[in-house]
């Protein structure tokens, strides 16, 4: 699985004058928690960006005074008006302490609906799941194969091994619509059989054959 280091320094003071000096200097404060305790740290702003502007699903791994906790991203904070990042949660993985993670859903395969003139639509990008750390991956692989024109794949066909979904199991998270030209020639095609079957009417009247004439 991808991961990327963080170096980070202790923070000992708290509070809003403290939080503006470190963002004057360039520097998000964060915390770190889960673990035997709970620490508090600020890294450069240019050090969180491989792991917050990324769809991607990866671990951290964060040096503060020498001393290094393997972790994931929980929550990320942006100033409202300048769109910042100021302030960045992680959590601590604990090998037998299981973890909530919304991991990516990765689509493989050429649906049939497709294949038949559909068009496909994901509904859901990443899935909610609770795990142990070491079932973590980077996504999880979702076969849309067997996918037919106007059906759906929802949460309960995803299969995580080791892993209990939190979404709902009735959510749609794929699906096969018919396109706009598929409609259109599904419309077409009985106004085109009408006229053929209303010419075939008197051909087959004539061509039947003469009732006999009722005896006297």
């Amino acid at each position: 699985m991808k991961s990327i280091t963080i170096e980070g320094q202790l923070r000992t003071e708290s509070g809003k004058k403290a939080t503006r000096q470190l963002r004057s200097q360039q520097l998000v404060p964060g915390v770190i928690y889960g673990g035997k305790t709970e620490i508090n740290f600020s890294a450069p702003a240019s050090s969180f960006k491989g792991i917050v502007y990324t769809p991607e699903f990866m671990l951290a791994d964060v040096t503060v005074d020498g001393n290094s906790y393997r972790c994931i991203l929980k929550d990320i904070q942006f100033n409202k008006v300048t769109d910042a990042l100021t302030h960045v949660d992680f959590l601590e993985l604990v090998e037998d302490k299981k973890v909530i993670a919304n991991l990516p859903l990765k689509y493989v395969g050429t649906p049939a609906g497709v294949k038949a003139g559909g068009k496909l639509v994901t509904k859901m990008k990443s899935i909610k799941v609770k795990t142990l750390p070491k079932y973590l991956k980077e996504f999880i692989e979702v076969d849309i194969n067997n996918l037919a024109l106007n059906e759906n794949l929802r949460v309960q066909d995803v299969v995580a091994t080791n892993m209990e979904v939190l979404n709902s199991p009735k959510i749609p998270i794929a699906s096969v619509t018919m396109t706009r030209q598929l409609k259109q020639e599904e419309a077409a095609a009985p106004k085109a059989a009408a006229p053929a079957a209303k010419a075939a009417a008197p051909a087959a009247k004539a061509a039947a054959p003469a009732a006999p004439a009722a005896k006297k």
